[in-house]
């Protein structure tokens, strides 16, 4: 435990000088972490604990989605709930199938293990989304648009994996079921979140203590997860739901919804920002500590070029049709716009959890795993690289000084 714990901390050592080197150098810091955490690897630093499925589903995205959440608010997003629906449900289902159909007629892979990898790898993940706008410190409403998709089509791909991986396992799926499976998940998630949520104001409207009001969000953010995961709900989506419920509450105007003063909103509000930058650093960092043990050579570089080629794909087609009804009135999506959604499309932290989780038995199981790696260090690198002088090129960001 001592030594678990001795790890942990010079990873957040080596996070802190990141974050610095990486701000000298204005290179975004999660390629920083990444790429540092590889290299770390390759000189055999024994560093801490290994990325697993339950790490990071249990301890490090609770914290980033309830965060991301906490700070999304209703009035803003209302306005493009339209697309931004369109693009959670729709996409994730078109990405996934492009993705699928691909690696079954080109990388020659089963049509089940196609089907479980196509689902975990559509969605766009909100921590590397949400971290690569802070970076470039961006905001309105192309960030709500590309972060709200991010954190609401994880919980739909979250649960159509689990329909995948039964699927994938031998048993079988009717519409009925699969309808019925979604609407448990999804909308169990939802209930359970709002739920934890409201408790969590009822209880912290009786109390004017900072710490306790904090740690009744804390409680919210982890219980919910953890409840609904425990009855076949969608954690996510009760995170979510547990996150925006007590951000607009909290957040707003003083009255008869604020349950909090200001000084205790700001309080909370930089406790959620301090703990998701060190949830963040310490996934980026793992990611890269990974990497660096992975076999990615032979077949496993030509499977993982394909897979971001056919993700890349599945990205577009998952964004430029969907948005064509969306080309006029106050809902419109400009094409610039279209263009940072699909660019902006990272992978990371959500997929190589579902990926993790896969069972041993599952056929191409290590392939899977392998793959969604090569995956998630191309969108986090590259992607995330390419980022800031796409946002400068399409005039949302400054020119570089």
């Amino acid at each position: 435990m001592d030594m678990i714990l001795a790890r942990t901390v010079g990873l957040l050592v080596v996070a802190m000088l990141v974050a610095i080197g990486a701000r000298r150098c204005r290179l975004p810091y999660t390629v920083g972490l990444v790429l540092c955490g590889f290299f770390l690897a390759l000189m055999r630093v024994d560093a801490g604990p290994s990325l697993t499925h339950s790490l990071i589903f249990l301890v490090i995205l609770p914290p980033l989605l309830f965060e991301a959440a906490f700070n999304l608010k209703w009035a803003e997003l209302r306005p493009d709930l339209k697309v931004v629906a369109c693009l959670t449900m729709a996409g994730v289902v078109i990405s996934a199938g492009v993705v699928a159909a691909g690696m079954v007629a080109i990388a020659d892979w089963p049509l089940r293990s196609a089907v479980v990898f196509g689902v975990l790898i559509a969605a766009t993940d909100p921590v590397a989304v949400i971290a690569m706008f802070k970076d470039n410190r961006f905001t309105g409403r192309l960030r709500l648009l590309v972060e709200s998709e991010s954190l609401f089509n994880d919980g739909v791909a979250a649960v159509l994996f689990a329909l995948a991986l039964t699927w994938a396992q031998g048993h079988e799926i009717t519409a009925l079921s699969l309808f019925r499976g979604v609407a448990l998940s999804a909308g169990g998630g939802i209930a359970i979140g709002l739920f934890c949520g409201a408790v969590a104001i009822v209880l912290a409207g009786r109390i004017t203590d900072n710490l306790v009001e904090t740690t009744l969000s804390v409680a919210a953010a982890y219980g919910s997860f953890l409840l609904a995961e425990r009855v076949h709900a969608s954690g996510v989506m009760a995170t979510v739901a547990a996150g925006m419920l007590m951000g607009n509450l909290t957040m707003g105007e003083n009255g008869p919804t604020a349950w909090l003063s200001e000084s205790s909103r700001d309080f909370l509000a930089n406790v959620w920002n301090f703990a998701a930058f060190i949830a963040n650093s310490l996934v980026f960092l793992m990611i890269g500590l990974a990497l660096a043990g992975l076999p990615f050579g032979g077949r496993s570089s030509l499977t993982i070029g394909i897979a971001i080629l056919l993700g890349l794909l599945g990205r577009l087609l998952s964004v430029y049709p969907l948005c064509l009804p969306f080309r006029n009135g106050p809902a419109a999506v400009p094409a610039r716009e279209q263009h940072v959604l699909w660019g902006g499309g990272l992978r990371g932290a959500l997929g190589l959890a579902l990926a993790l989780s896969l069972p041993h038995s599952l056929p191409g199981r290590d392939e899977i795993v392998t793959t969604t790696f090569g995956v998630a260090a191309f969108s986090i690198v590259v992607q995330g690289l390419s980022m800031p002088g796409l946002l400068r090129r399409l005039g949302f960001l400054g020119a570089r000084t």
